[in-house]
């Protein structure tokens, strides 16, 4: 039995397999607004506050 997840995007069931080139979205469409969603910085990954490497020669 196929293995079947919600798309992303749009929360339509979607079958994961090679079948789907898309997977785990539904469409090309979802893909894209996935895609752009990224590119508009609306997801993050969070991460450790980068330090200035110069104010740590101060201390």
């Amino acid at each position: 039995m196929p293995t079947v997840v919600d798309c992303p995007t749009c929360g339509k069931k979607v079958e994961w397999s090679e079948k789907n080139k898309y997977r785990p979205f539904c469409s090309e469409r979802c893909k894209q607004i996935d895609l752009g969603a990224w590119a508009e910085e609306k997801y993050t990954i969070p991460g450790a506050i980068p330090t200035d490497p110069l104010e740590e020669d101060k201390q």
